[in-house]
């Protein structure tokens, strides 16, 4: 009787103990699924999709774990190192998300995918970052792509024909110098390149053939000896300039410094609510990033922030189940309502987006993709090998090095980084 006793007593304690665990994600035929995610107050279409996703499955529940956004990553990256029990997270910086997969830590979405049919081409290529040794292991949530920003004031000023969405790289040199004018502090650049080695070098990846990561740097050579060009020519500021005022790009647009401005979708916002504001009022407009010949319109280069399921969650199908609505259709049309473009192309999204107030004419046109190409893709020592790219481009840019001294160092630091 007491072996019998002890027996039953086990039972009973081991049942508590898996029925404590089980309710602590699931209690009264609701799980509850913890998602990381980073400043959450600030990103509206989140708490807009996860009420929409609560409403139509009620036997879900999404738990935010809000972090702020400079202690996000090494959060997260303790966090899955500890085994947490976090069930679905966004990538900050999708270039970092392959340490994740080679620690087993991502969840593969593939069978899900085929399972449910999603058609991932109309992700436009925004999703090649995610994949590894042929598999899917993050969604594609939300995209930022380059586009053109262009000053209408300084165009009409000028009596040139605003640029178009189906422009080359020759073409858009050729504008710049018709809408160059004035001289001194109150020159009005025909074109502004950032200081980032992205402002030049992304226009030589907007193929989808290449990358930065390619080891290989000859086709760059083209782009920056445009640049340079422009720079000799007076028509884009130069380089040394840029260092020496501590604008920001936002600054030299907004006080109409130059023309054009190839920069990042996340400027509209900005401009946007700064008009709106009185910050500034510049007459503005967005067309799609100009392109080589040889590439189609609509090529461009940018970043998607993913959505990824933890692969040590007990509750795989009920995240996927939250990340295919956020990724899909009803959070595509969620995020554009909230002022972000999603990563699932569709115009309805776009003209949804363009409705915003404040939004200038011609913006869904603006940002047209045909494909997406990551500006740093997910690979080891990609890091190290971008800081290599942004030392050797400010030489170039800067005329301590020629391009071709320039790229053949490149070519010659990527060996070392890489062990070659």
């Amino acid at each position: 009787m007491k072996k019998l006793l002890v027996v039953l007593l086990v039972l009973v304690m081991s049942f508590s103990v898996f029925a404590g665990g089980a309710d602590e994600k699931t209690e009264d035929g609701v799980t509850t699924l913890t998602f990381a995610t980073w400043d959450y107050a600030s990103n509206v279409y989140i708490s807009k999709a996860i009420e929409a996703f609560e409403a139509a499955n009620p036997d879900i529940k999404i738990e935010v774990q809000d972090t702020p956004a400079a202690d996000y990553v090494t959060k997260l990256t303790t966090q899955l190192n500890g085994g947490s029990d976090v069930d679905i997270f966004m990538v900050k910086e999708a270039d970092k998300i392959k340490p994740f997969y080679d620690r087993g830590q991502l969840a593969n979405l593939s069978d899900y995918i085929e399972r449910d049919g999603i058609d991932m081409s109309r992700y436009n290529g925004a999703d090649a970052n995610f994949i590894f040794d042929g598999d899917t292991y993050g969604m594609p949530l939300r995209t930022d792509q380059y586009v053109l920003f262009y000053n209408k004031d300084i165009f009409d000023a000028a009596g040139v024909d605003y640029p178009t969405n189906d422009m080359t790289w020759a073409e858009f040199e050729e504008l710049a110098a018709k809408v160059t004018m004035g001289s001194g502090a109150t020159k009005q650049y025909g074109a502004y390149f950032h200081s980032w080695n992205a402002c030049v070098q992304n226009w030589a990846v907007q193929d989808g053939k290449r990358t930065i990561m390619n080891g290989e740097y000859s086709f760059f050579k083209p782009y920056y000896e445009m640049v340079l060009r422009m720079q000799e020519a007076g028509t884009c500021m130069a380089f040394s300039q840029i260092q020496a005022s501590g604008l920001s790009y936002t600054d030299v647009f907004e006080q109409g410094l130059a023309a054009m401005v190839p920069m990042g979708s996340w400027l509209i916002n900005t401009l946007v609510n700064d008009v709106k504001s009185g910050k500034t009022d510049v007459n503005w407009g967005v067309v799609v990033v100009p392109h080589a010949e040889d590439v189609p319109a609509g090529y461009t280069v940018g970043a998607t922030t993913p959505v990824c399921i933890n692969n040590a969650s007990d509750n795989k199908d009920a995240a996927w189940r939250f990340v295919s609505f956020f990724c899909g259709e009803e959070g595509a049309q969620i995020m554009a309502e909230n002022g972000q473009i999603p990563a699932l192309s569709g115009d309805e999204y776009l003209e949804t987006f363009a409705s915003i107030d404040g939004m200038p004419e011609g913006v869904r046109e603006g940002l047209y993709v045909a494909h997406l190409s990551p500006d740093r893709p997910a690979m080891d020592n990609v890091t190290q090998i971008d800081q290599m790219l942004l030392a050797e481009h400010q030489l170039i840019l800067l005329g301590e090095q020629t391009v071709d001294e320039g790229i053949a160092n490149m070519n010659a630091r990527y060996a070392e980084i890489m062990g070659n």
